[in-house]
C-alpha cells in the first residue's frame, strides 16, 4: 500500500503547476483585461514569449540557497539582508527573487549557469556596481526590475531578449547613445524617479527600440524630450517641469504604422488608472505597416505647462487618452475636437477661466467616431453656471463630466 501512495503523490506533484507568486504577479493584469502574451507585444520570436513551464521537466532538486523559499522553479530570497548574490540556485530557475536585501554588487558570475532565467526581481536593494558581464549568462531573460537602487548609469550589456526594463527610483543622469544598442525585442521601459533632465539625453539614446511603452516621470525634464521612439502606444511624462508644448513635440508621432485592438499599458505594470474604466486600446504590432499613428495615451499631469500650441495635437489622430490635470493652462487647449478617437481628457486643477461651447466637440453631426466617457474639470476657476449644456453633446451621459471645485 504504502509504494502505490508514493507513487501516486509523485504523479500529483509532477503535474502541479508552477508556484504563482502573487504579489508580485498580480500587476500584470491591465484593469481586469487579459495580458497579451510577450510575443503579440514584443514583436520576438516563439522562442522569446512567456515560456512554457509545463513543457520542461518538473525539477526536484536539493539546490535551494539557505534562507530562501525554492518550488519547482521559483527561487524567493526576499526580505533576508542579503549581501550578494546567493548560490546553488538551480540551473532550470525561471523566477528569482531577490528584492528588499542589502545586495551592493553584481559580480561576474553571480548568474552563472542561469540560462533559463526568465524574470530578475532586484527591487529595493543598494545595487551601485554591475559588471559588465554580470547579465552575459542570461540568454533568455525578458523582464529585469532593478528599480529603488543605487545605479547612476543604465546597466552595460543587457541581454538581447530583454523585453520589460524598470530602473525608476535610482541616480540616473545620463541616457547615453548605443547603450539599448542591440535589444530588439525591448518593448517597455520604465525609468522615472531618476534625476534626468533633458541634457541627459545623448542624440540617439533610444535609436533601435521599438518601445510601445515609456515612462520618465518623476524627473527633471523640462520638455518633451526629443528623439523618443516613435512606435510609441504609451508616453507618461508626469510629475516633471515641462512648461510648454510645441509642434515639433508631437510631430514624430506622426508617422504611421500598424495597429490593432488589445489591452494596453507595458506588461507587468496596470494602464494609469483614472476616474473612469477604460474600454480596450490599440496596440502597436510589429512588423510595421502603413495605416494608423500609435499614440494613444499621453500622460503629462502634474507639470507647469501653460501652453500647447494650436496644432500640436493635430499630431496624435489615434489619442485616446490625455493627461493634462495640474497644469497651468489657462484654457482648454485647441484641437480637442478634431481628434475622433478622444474618450478621456484629464483638465482638473488648472486655471481654465472659461470653457466655450465648442471646445471639446466638433461643429455638426457625425463627426466625432468614438465618445467622450471621461472629461474632468474640477478644481478650475470656472463660472460653471455659465458653460452651455451644448458643450459636451458628444459625451456620453452627464455622469461623465466631473465639475465643481472639489478636490479628490
Amino acid at each position: 500500500m504504502w509504494p502505490l501512495w508514493l507513487l501516486a503523490s509523485l504523479l500529483a506533484l509532477s503535474q502541479a503547476l508552477p508556484f504563482e507568486q502573487k504579489a508580485f504577479w498580480d500587476f500584470t493584469l491591465d484593469d481586469g483585461l487579459p495580458m497579451l502574451n510577450d510575443e503579440e507585444a514584443s514583436g520576438a520570436d516563439s522562442t522569446s514569449g512567456i515560456p512554457d513551464l509545463d513543457a520542461l521537466p518538473p525539477t526536484f532538486s536539493a539546490m535551494c540557497p539557505f534562507g530562501c523559499h525554492c518550488h519547482l522553479r521559483v527561487v524567493q530570497c526576499s526580505d533576508l539582508g542579503l549581501k550578494a548574490v546567493p548560490k546553488e540556485i538551480s540551473p532550470d530557475t525561471t523566477l528569482l527573487d531577490l528584492q528588499n536585501n542589502d545586495i551592493s554588487e553584481l559580480r561576474k558570475d553571480d548568474f552563472k549557469g542561469l540560462q533559463h532565467l526568465y524574470a530578475l526581481v532586484l527591487v529595493n536593494n543598494k545595487i551601485s556596481k554591475i559588471h559588465a558581464k554580470a547579465f552575459s549568462p542570461l540568454r533568455k531573460l525578458q523582464k529585469l526590475y532593478i528599480s529603488k537602487n543605487h545605479l547612476v548609469e543604465i546597466p552595460p550589456n543587457l541581454p538581447s531578449s530583454l523585453a520589460e526594463l524598470r530602473i525608476h527610483d535610482n541616480r540616473i543622469r545620463k541616457v547615453p547613445k548605443g547603450v539599448f544598442s542591440g535589444l530588439r525585442n525591448m518593448n517597455c521601459i520604465e525609468m522615472g524617479g531618476n534625476p534626468l533632465e533633458n541634457s541627459g539625453f545623448e542624440p540617439g539614446a533610444f535609436d533601435g527600440l521599438k518601445l510601445n511603452y515609456l515612462r520618465i516621470s518623476e524627473a527633471k525634464l523640462t520638455g518633451i524630450p526629443k528623439d523618443l521612439p516613435e512606435t510609441l502606444n504609451e508616453l507618461h511624462l508626469d510629475h516633471n517641469k515641462i512648461q510648454a508644448i510645441e509642434l515639433e513635440d508631437l510631430l514624430r508621432y506622426s508617422k504611421l504604422y500598424r495597429w490593432a485592438r488589445g489591452p494596453s499599458g507595458c506588461h507587468g505594470t496596470p494602464a494609469p488608472r483614472g476616474l473612469w474604466a477604460q474600454p480596450h486600446q490599440p496596440v502597436l504590432l510589429w512588423p510595421f505597416s502603413i495605416s494608423h499613428p500609435p499614440l494613444h495615451r499621453l500622460g503629462l499631469g502634474h507639470n507647469q505647462i501653460r501652453m500647447i500650441e494650436n496644432g500640436s495635437l493635430s499630431f496624435l489622430p489615434t489619442l485616446r487618452e490625455l493627461h493634462l490635470d495640474n497644469n497651468k493652462l489657462s484654457r482648454v487647449p485647441a484641437g480637442l475636437p478634431d481628434l475622433k478617437l478622444l474618450q478621456v481628457v484629464y483638465l482638473h486643477t488648472n486655471n481654465i477661466t472659461k470653457v466655450g461651447v465648442n471646445d471639446f466637440c466638433p461643429v455638426g453631426f457625425g463627426v466625432k467616431r468614438a465618445y467622450y466617457n471621461g472629461i474632468s474639470l474640477f478644481n478650475n476657476p470656472v463660472p460653471y453656471w455659465e458653460v452651455q449644456p451644448a458643450t459636451f453633446r458628444c459625451v456620453t451621459d452627464r455622469l461623465a463630466i466631473q465639475f465643481g471645485n472639489y478636490k479628490k
